[in-house]
């Protein structure tokens, strides 16, 4: 008979439940930082076309879709690295591993918590950017539109369309018409071409992204010495460029751009354009943004995972601070994959997604670690990073000891090494205990059998679950091939230098 492995629903849930919690908060506290930051720019716009309160939440319903497309990945990788802080810190992991429950069996929950917060931003990034964008240019150029349309005012010269200078009779109220008309286009000109019509209107095309004043039954007068003209019409079409602060975060609302095209928009206008051009690339970079990041926001939230478990009883949460490192990263990587796709000759394809590939990487091999419970972090390489540190901050802390002397105080007997020097009476035999790491003689020096570095007693790892060998000094721990932690291996090299 075939054994039905039952889905432990209750297990599943718990930890779903954990991580969606601060995955919420951490959205909230994000989306208002990003707000914030879009706010400023955007308050320039609203002032100068006196938008009214509901066009105001309007164009930031708008806007929010583009600000989602960062603050959800980021909130993904927060809310799982707490959530799993947490549980690392209450020591209920390790309830879960006592009970039997691997760390691959706690993975299920993350990854369908990930893939599904990576399809909403999926659908924020393919489908609803693209819509809110055109939504809020039009509703832009609209506002924009309007506020000229009030600003032309009977009797009066209105200057607000930059180079063109225009002066109404009468309006019609009902119909907006003009009545009795005089222009004054100064674009690209010397001296001003004078238009004078009966009557004229101004028309926009939203569609298009155009506004237009149209004049008819007139004169058109271009003064240029002797070469002067006088032409009439029947009708006259005037292009208006918009002089109102339509610029927002260093692009024209009124102009079609590539993140108001949908998918396949940007494929037929690569294809247009070029895909070997300057501006076809720019499309399937944008065409490939779309995608990226989504992906990338399922696999930040997996590599959150064994960050949060870095964190235990009496450690500190180092998980969130390199989880934001982390994070810096990868937009990093994705920034630069960017300007490689577009500065240089590497395809498209390599360059956007080969960030997601060195973080997918990552994110299995810290995993692998985790369930291990081996280091996720070789300790080589941190001890290579706390010597280039050190050897950074020296000269500063020098610098500062200098500035700032303390007290001097009264030279210390040197310190006594008794309890790790060699101690050539005792018989150089290694004893092995149970597994329990609780039955480790205390004093001694206390190895992990698995990545074969010893602890010393006053190291948080001391009694850590994989330190199963002891010795009885040090000398003896690295003739059996076994290395100092980094704290314990900078312990030894003070006590060292004080004996000296």
């Amino acid at each position: 008979m075939t054994k039905i492995t039952r889905i432990p629903r209750l297990l599943y849930s718990y930890l779903a439940t954990e991580m969606l919690a601060p995955f919420f908060a951490s959205f909230v506290i994000m989306n208002c930082v990003f707000f914030l930051i879009k706010l400023i720019p955007f308050l320039n716009i609203v002032l100068e076309l006196e938008i009214n309160f509901s066009d105001f939440l309007r164009l930031f319903c708008y806007l929010f879709p583009n600000i989602f497309l960062y603050s959800i990945p980021m909130a993904a990788m927060m809310g799982v690295i707490i959530s799993f802080t947490r549980l690392s810190a209450d020591a209920e992991i390790l309830a879960f591993k006592a009970s039997g429950i691997s760390l691959y069996q706690m993975v299920p929950p993350v990854l369908l918590i990930s893939f599904f917060i990576a399809l909403i931003t999926g659908y924020f990034s393919v489908s609803l950017i693209p819509k809110a964008e055109v939504a809020m240019k039009q509703l832009m150029f609209q506002v924009a539109k309007e506020k000229i349309d009030k600003g032309i005012k009977e009797q009066q010269f209105t200057e607000a369309l930059g180079d063109l200078v225009v002066y109404v009779d009468s309006i019609d109220k009902k119909s907006g018409d003009w009545e009795n008309v005089w222009v004054s286009d100064m674009r690209g000109q010397v001296n001003p071409i004078i238009t004078m019509a009966q009557s004229g209107s101004m028309t926009a095309y939203i569609d298009q992204m155009l506004v237009h004043i149209v004049l008819k039954n007139g004169s058109l007068h271009r003064p240029d010495g002797k070469r002067s003209q006088i032409i009439s019409f029947d009708s006259y079409t005037i292009n208006m460029p918009l002089q109102t602060p339509t610029v927002f975060d260093g692009e024209d609302v009124t102009e079609m751009s590539s993140g108001s095209m949908t998918m396949a928009q940007l494929q037929e206008s690569a294809t247009l354009l070029g895909r070997d051009t300057k501006y076809g690339k720019k499309r399937l970079i944008h065409y490939h943004k779309r995608l990226t990041l989504p992906v990338g926001c399922f696999i930040l939230s997996l590599l959150g995972m064994p960050l949060g478990l870095l964190a235990g009883p009496g450690r500190k949460a180092v998980g969130i601070p390199l989880g934001l490192g982390f994070f810096i990263f990868y937009y990093i990587l994705f920034t630069l994959g960017k300007s490689l796709a577009d500065d240089t000759q590497m395809p498209i394809v390599i360059a956007m997604w080969l960030p997601n590939i060195i973080f997918f990487l990552i994110a299995l091999y810290f995993i692998r670690q985790s369930s291990r419970e081996l280091s996720v972090i070789p300790d080589t390489i941190k001890t290579k990073i706390s010597k280039l540190l050190l050897k950074i901050s020296s000269p500063f802390i020098k610098t500062f000891k200098k500035i700032f002397p303390g007290t001097k105080k009264q030279p210390s007997p040197p310190a006594d090494l008794t309890e790790f020097a060699p101690r050539p009476t005792v018989p150089e035999k290694i004893t092995l205990k149970q597994e329990r790491p609780n039955y480790l003689t205390e004093g001694t020096v206390h190895g992990n059998v698995n990545s074969h570095i010893f602890h010393l007693q006053g190291c948080d790892s001391y009694y850590c679950k994989a330190c199963t060998i002891e010795f009885q000094d040090i000398t003896l721990a690295e003739r059996s091939g076994f290395k100092p932690c980094p704290f314990c291996k900078t312990l030894i090299e003070e006590l060292a230098e004080k004996n000296t």
